[in-house]
């Protein structure tokens, strides 16, 4: 995010506060069940996944040579590493002879990897390396044809980024082009994952998105956490490609000196999140950043990865980080508790469709861009 930028954020939206107006949109629109609630649905949403460069890993996780993580990317078993030089590559973490699982551990550091059904071995490039009894069972095998299927996959801004098509070509740079300097800005890349925990959520991963980019809920869902500290029903968005930047200022927004603006820094004066599409969140706050990632599992249930990722070189003890990141997580679960009830109110019939006011135009537009690339 540019310096200019910066402040025209948080100027817009003290003058909003100074005429006693939210964030609006020109309408109230209306979106239909049938995009949370319908497995039809979610089928084409899956597709749309695996033709999208989809955030999977942060840089952090295991960044030494040799090292791996095993992810389910976009439904598909989904196999990460990294070699002697540092390159990352992406593979299905499927065995090429009979379809086992060929790696069971969920991270760790190898070089190779052996099949635990027969014992056909792959390097951390994908290459077929051995094959027991060959000679006699496989006389004419093709190892070059018996590879890891791979898919494309560049790590980028300190995340790494996969596109799940083995046959597909992932534009990483036009997808990210609209918010490359902003990532640049984030500094992921000098930063760790201190903690990480994984929620099971019964609920459509488009309500778990749209419940982190309006500020109307704040002061209701939040009560009793962190809402005292947020202005009630004030914040702003803007779409960067597929992309949104949303601005949720604090209450420290009101203490702003407004004759140094030169001295403001928005991370001191409220949360800036992104939505990096169609999946991730990442809620900047001012010394570290939370990172929401959604692994849509069906129509009505979404697994969660919810990590606090801070600087390198912090003098914080971890005390902190773990404070942090526990007040993250519970007032995350307050959001994900009313997801899953309003998955559970799809079924009573109650109602066709949610109604969004002029002050939840974040989920319209959000909805648009998926329903873009549906």
């Amino acid at each position: 995010m540019d310096r200019a930028t910066e402040i025209g954020l948080i100027e817009e939206l003290l003058g909003l506060n100074d005429q006693g107006l939210a964030y609006l949109d020109e309408t109230v629109t209306f979106s239909p069940l049938e995009r949370y609630n319908d497995p039809d649905r979610f089928a084409a949403e899956r597709a749309m996944f695996r033709r999208t460069p989809l955030l999977v890993a942060h840089s952090s996780e295991r960044p030494e040579p040799g090292a791996f993580l095993r992810r389910d990317i976009a439904g598909l078993p989904g196999l990460l590493t990294r070699d002697r030089d540092g390159q990352v590559h992406a593979f299905l973490n499927v065995c090429r002879h009979r379809g086992a699982r060929l790696v069971e551990e969920e991270s760790g550091c190898k070089n190779t990897f052996s099949c635990p059904y027969h014992a056909w071995t792959w390097t951390n490039q994908g290459d077929l390396r051995g094959v027991p009894q060959q000679k006699q069972g496989f006389p004419d095998l093709d190892r070059k044809a018996n590879a890891l299927v791979r898919f494309p996959a560049e790590e980028r801004h300190g995340w790494i980024w996969v596109l799940p098509d083995r046959d597909g070509t992932m534009e990483l740079d036009t997808f990210l082009a609209p918010v490359a300097k902003d990532l640049d800005w984030e500094d992921a890349a000098n930063m760790r994952i201190a903690h990480s925990d994984v929620v099971d959520c019964k609920s459509n991963w488009k309500t778990l998105i749209e419940g982190g980019i309006e500020a109307y809920h704040f002061r209701v869902a939040h009560a009793n956490t962190i809402g005292p500290h947020f202005p009630d029903n004030l914040s702003s968005y803007q779409m960067m490609g597929d992309h949104m930047r949303s601005f949720l200022p604090k209450m420290d927004l009101f203490e702003a000196d407004r004759e140094t603006p030169d001295g403001w820094n928005i991370r001191d004066l409220g949360n800036i999140i992104y939505s990096l599409f169609p999946t991730n969140q990442i809620l900047l706050m001012e010394d570290h950043f939370a990172w929401i990632a959604m692994n849509p599992v069906s129509h009505d249930r979404t697994l969660l990865r919810l990590s606090t990722v801070v600087p390198k070189d912090s003098a914080e003890p971890e005390e902190h980080w773990a404070r942090n990141h526990k007040i993250t997580m519970t007032t995350l679960m307050e959001d994900f508790v009313i997801g899953e009830a309003v998955q559970e109110g799809f079924a009573s019939g109650a109602n066709t469709h949610h109604t969004l006011g002029r002050f939840e135009g974040a989920l319209t537009a959000f909805n648009a861009t998926v329903e873009a690339h549906l």
